[in-house]
């Protein structure tokens, strides 16, 4: 079988992946995530916390594919019905129990959330059914007009391409589903005046105006009190030969077809998720260094962001399915745009992957070499890391030094190893 290494000289590193050369039009292929929050309106910095998580963007090598909504409530762990119909404005099945469901499956299920990302993926018109590969497409490879190129000069089936990059963008598609708690670890301090009140008070000091009886070191113990630990649940799209098969017969259509439409709107309950585990943060207070006194909101962002990088680089080390593959752009020294945020430590294995296409189109990845981080050269990447000159915040990627194995080239894909 015909073998033909797609890895040439490394050109670009961008957000949607790498040039590997005229005669490709692959990209490495990122998973996508849609990341909500549970939000808790009676919970203390309920509505500080809520308006820094939409801040937030997705993690780094992961595509957004969210739903539009990203905060959605619940006075407890428990989703009851409810909530659902009253805050997401998504329909639930009249036969549903919310007795049954004693977690987030409940919201997962009987919400749609599979069948949602899998019209968005499809860009499916609600209206009329209407569906395109335009997505796939375009977080597969380069653009549209270079695949039809390749397509008509190796005589490679349309249908058969698209399968295989569906199988690897549309199969690592997850919902990060965040449950966000305040930590008052302050002992006294002037937290619980709230954010707000802080935001005040730095107002007052900034512009000489009376304040109100606090001074800048109960402003900063303020801060310093601030704390948020985050549970994390993680889900994966099923995408399996029974779904898509599913979707590709039973509801794909480019023209209109009401029948295929009503297919799809029947069925949605078949199209779902499955659970993978959950990760807990550690808590861990977060440094005060970087944030400036007059902006309290910050420290909420910093405490929040970091806890849920956490959360997602150690499901990244649990779950092969959830972890990120990213190119090596220079390999004088071995360098890659990965750091502490994704959980790069000095203990950390890579395996070097070599990107490998058969005649068909369909693309596997051959381990041909092994690396670990350079000690003292591990880029630390975390939010605000610079603001508060963090050791390692200014280097702008993580130096490896090959450990194993073959020859490396820019633009190969590196993936964490257990």
């Amino acid at each position: 079988m015909l073998r033909k290494c797609l890895l040439i000289t490394l050109t670009m590193v961008s957000a949607l992946g790498y040039s590997q050369g005229a005669d490709s039009v692959f990209l490495y292929r990122k998973g996508s995530i849609y990341s909500i929050m549970i939000g808790h309106r009676t919970q203390e910095f309920g509505k500080e916390i809520e308006a820094a998580f939409t801040e937030m963007p997705v993690p780094d090598r992961y595509f957004d594919h969210g739903l539009g909504k990203k905060v959605f409530y619940t006075s407890d762990k428990k989703l009851k019905q409810k909530d659902l119909d009253e805050h997401t404005g998504f329909k639930v099945n009249d036969d549903s129990n919310p007795d049954e469901m004693n977690d987030f499956d409940f919201f997962c299920q009987k919400s749609y959330i599979a069948s949602r990302l899998l019209a968005r993926w499809f860009n499916r018109n609600k209206n009329t059914g209407v569906c395109d590969m335009e997505l796939v497409q375009e977080r597969g490879y380069r653009n549209a007009s270079e695949v039809e190129k390749r397509l008509a000069a190796r005589s490679v089936r349309k249908d058969a391409l698209l399968k295989d990059a569906g199988e690897e963008l549309i199969g690592s598609t997850f919902v990060l589903i965040n449950d966000i708690r305040y930590i008052d670890r302050s002992r006294g301090s002037s937290v619980i005046g709230g954010i707000v009140s802080a935001a005040t008070q730095a107002a007052s000091i900034a512009t000489g105006a009376p304040s109100t009886g606090k001074d800048l070191g109960d402003l900063i113990k303020t801060f310093k009190g601030f704390n948020v630990k985050i549970t994390t649940y993680l889900y994966q799209l099923v995408w399996d030969e029974e779904s898509s098969a599913r979707f590709y017969n039973d509801v794909y259509t480019e023209q209109p077809d009401e029948s295929k439409r009503e297919a799809f709107e029947n069925n949605r309950g078949k199209f779902s998720l499955v659970y993978l585990g959950m990760q807990e943060s550690s808590g861990k207070t977060v440094s005060f260094m970087g944030i400036k006194e007059d902006k309290p909101e910050v420290m909420v962002r910093k405490a929040c962001q970091r806890a849920l990088d956490e959360n997602v680089a150690n499901l990244q080390k649990a779950f092969d399915v959830f972890k990120i593959k990213a190119p090596l752009f220079n390999v004088d020294p071995l360098s890659c745009e990965i750091g502490m945020k994704e959980g790069v430590t000095e203990k950390s294995r890579f395996e070097v992957l070599e990107a490998i296409e058969d005649e068909n189109g369909h693309v596997t990845y051959k381990r041909v070499a092994e690396i670990r981080p350079v000690e003292g050269k591990i880029w630390d990447n975390r939010f605000m890391a610079e603001e508060e000159k963090a050791e390692g915040a200014d280097l702008g990627y993580t130096t490896f030094r090959k450990h194993s194995g073959g020859d490396i080239y820019p633009g190969m894909l590196i993936r964490e190893i257990k």
